[in-house]
C-alpha cells in the first residue's frame, strides 16, 4: 500500500511509520517540526524510518496553502492523521489558537484535499481519550457523553466531528481511535513517564501533579501502532470511533512502586499542585476494538515500563556522566 502518515516524526508516528515499513508498504511522511519540544528528538525518531529507502520525508505545514497537499495525497490508499498540537496543559489561554490551527483547521485541510480522492482506502484519525473528560472510575465506552475538561480535548473532538462530517457526506473511509495515555520508547518529554524516567536516570526528584492518587489506563506503544494497522483493513470499523487502550487500572503511586523496582534504587517524590485540564482517572471500555480489529494489548505494563526506562537511560545517561 501507499501510506501517508502526518506527524511522523512524532513519537507515535516513527512507530508507525517503522512498522508499515518493515510489513513491505511504501511510505510517505509529513511533519513541520511544530516547537512543543526540539527537533533534535524528532530527528532521532526518524533515523530508523530514513534508513528504509520506500520511506519518503516532506518537511511542510499542513495550513501551508503552498504545501503542495493535492500533489503528496495523489494515489494514496491509507492516511494515517497523528499530526496535532499536543499538550493538556499548554492548551490554556492565547496558546488555543496554535490548538485551533493545528487540530481543527489543518484536519479540515486534509480531509477536503482527500474528498474527491480516487484512490484512498482508509482515513485513520490519532483521537484522545482527552475528548471524554472526567467521568470518575467508569469504564469508558465509545458511547460514552464526551465532555473534554480542556481545550485540548476540545480541539481534539471537534476534529472528530470533522472526520465524520466528510464520512457522511463524501464517504470518506475513516475510522476514529481514541488512544489512551501511549507511554513507551520515544515518549514526548512533557509527559509523565518520560519526566519521572529521566528524573531517576539523572538523579533528581520526581515530580507530581496531585497526590499521585490518579490512574490512567496505560497503552504501550506497540499495541497501539498494532491497533492503528488493524483500523486501516477492517472494513467494519469506517465511520466508528474506538477506545484503544492498555486494559489497566494504574495510580501513579503504582506506577513509583514500578519504577522502583525497575530501577533498583529509592526515590525522591515531591509533590506539586494538580493542574487546570488534568483529569483524575482514566478507564477504557475496548470491547468495540476487540470485535471490529481484534484488538487486544499485548505488553503489561511493568514489560513496557522496563523497556521505556532502558530508552530513557540510553537517551539520558551520557548526560550524568
Amino acid at each position: 500500500m501507499r501510506c501517508l502518515i502526518t506527524g511522523v516524526a512524532g513519537f507515535i508516528g516513527s512507530h508507525l511509520a517503522e512498522r508499515l515499513l518493515a510489513e513491505g508498504h511504501e511510505v510517505w511522511g509529513i511533519d513541520n517540526f511544530v516547537e512543543y519540544y526540539p527537533r533534535a528528538i524528532k530527528e532521532r525518531n526518524l533515523e530508523g524510518a530514513r534508513s528504509w529507502e520506500r520511506f519518503t520525508f516532506f518537511e511542510r505545514d499542513l495550513l501551508d496553502p503552498a504545501s503542495g497537499l493535492h500533489t503528496l495525497l495523489d494515489g494514496m490508499e491509507w492516511v494515517f492523521h497523528l499530526a496535532a498540537q499536543a499538550g493538556v496543559r499548554a492548551s490554556w489561554g492565547r496558546d488555543f489558537a496554535r490548538y485551533i490551527d493545528n487540530n481543527i483547521v489543518a484536519t479540515q485541510r486534509l480531509l477536503e484535499a482527500l474528498a474527491t480522492s480516487q484512490s484512498l482506502r482508509r482515513f485513520v484519525y490519532a483521537s484522545s481519550s482527552s475528548i471524554y473528560g472526567e467521568h470518575g472510575c467508569s469504564p469508558l465506552t465509545e458511547d460514552t457523553l464526551p465532555r473534554p475538561h480542556s481545550p485540548y480535548g476540545v480541539s481534539k473532538l471537534a476534529a472528530e466531528h470533522l472526520c465524520l462530517t466528510y464520512h457522511r457526506n463524501f464517504d470518506l473511509p475513516v475510522v476514529l481511535l481514541r488512544y489512551f495515555s501511549v507511554y513507551g520508547p520515544r515518549q514526548r518529554p512533557d509527559m509523565a513517564l518520560h519526566r519521572f524516567c529521566k528524573a531517576i536516570v539523572e538523579g533528581e526528584p520526581l515530580s507530581i501533579f496531585g497526590d499521585g492518587g490518579q490512574s490512567r489506563d496505560f497503552t504501550f506503544i506497540s499495541d497501539i501502532v498494532e491497533a492503528s494497522v488493524r483500523a486501516a483493513t477492517a472494513e467494519q470499523a469506517i465511520g466508528k470511533a474506538l477506545n484503544i487502550a492498555g486494559g489497566t487500572h494504574t495510580t501513579l503511586c503504582e506506577v513509583l512502586d514500578l519504577l522502583r523496582e525497575i530501577n533498583g534504587r529509592p526515590l525522591t517524590i515531591t509533590h506539586e499542585q494538580a493542574r487546570p485540564g488534568d483529569v483524575h482517572d482514566t478507564l477504557a471500555d475496548t470491547s468495540r476494538a476487540a470485535g471490529l480489529l481484534g484488538y487486544t494489548p499485548q505488553v503489561a505494563l511493568s514489560d513496557g515500563l522496563a523497556r521505556q526506562f532502558a530508552s530513557i537511560l540510553d537517551l539520558y545517561a551520557h548526560r550524568t556522566g
